[in-house]
């Protein structure tokens, strides 16, 4: 007996159709992060994560390269049922590792964009990188009371709502922008 043949046997117990409810998620696109590929690391060459972020960036066999982290994306939509979207935080972008986040464009998600298309993904999603990175200070970014610091980060999230309507008009699909930061001290639990 396989797992799902359990699972038709006990679900309806709790009032589940799992073949019902299969159907639905035919017409459900998950956003998938492309963070499960290399724990939130990304490709700035930055050492550590901080700035709120409860990751590691470290984990064993992790992506080192855009072209890794591709290859495990493809290997697990492909293992993935439905329709999926990719979802990218800035530091995915592909640079030679000295362009600022404030000065990121959509040239620099390019060959996602490609990717996405040879994939046949529904669009892409976007998340602006507002932690591990030199410019957190006192683990503050756009609440910063450094006007500087937050001049800084308020043109990062700048630059990626151009990355976000350029992620929209090359797919042909709505881009959601996800704002998250760290912002409150998080690293320092109360």
């Amino acid at each position: 007996m396989s797992r799902y043949d359990e699972a038709q046997k006990i679900y309806p117990s709790f009032g589940v159709d799992t073949e019902k409810a299969l159907n639905i998620l035919k017409d459900v696109t998950i956003s998938v992060h492309c963070w499960q590929g290399d724990d939130v690391g990304g490709f700035e060459n930055n050492d550590a994560l901080s700035g709120g972020i409860q990751a590691t960036g470290n984990y064993p066999g992790k992506a080192r390269t855009v072209e890794e982290l591709m290859s495990d994306i493809d290997v697990a939509l492909k293992l993935i049922p439905g329709t999926h979207k990719l979802n990218l935080h800035a530091i995915y972008a592909v640079t030679d590792g000295t362009v600022s986040r404030d000065k990121l464009k959509p040239e620099h998600f390019k060959k996602w964009v490609d990717f996405a298309k040879e994939c046949g993904l529904d669009g892409v999603d976007f998340n602006p990188t507002f932690f591990a990175h030199p410019k957190m200070k006192n683990g503050l970014s756009l609440s910063s009371p450094d006007e500087e610091i937050r001049k800084f980060w308020v043109n990062h999230g700048k630059a990626c709502v151009k990355i976000s309507e350029y992620f929209a008009k090359e797919t042909g699909v709505p881009c959601v922008m996800n704002i998250w930061t760290g912002d409150g001290l998080k690293d320092i639990p109360g």
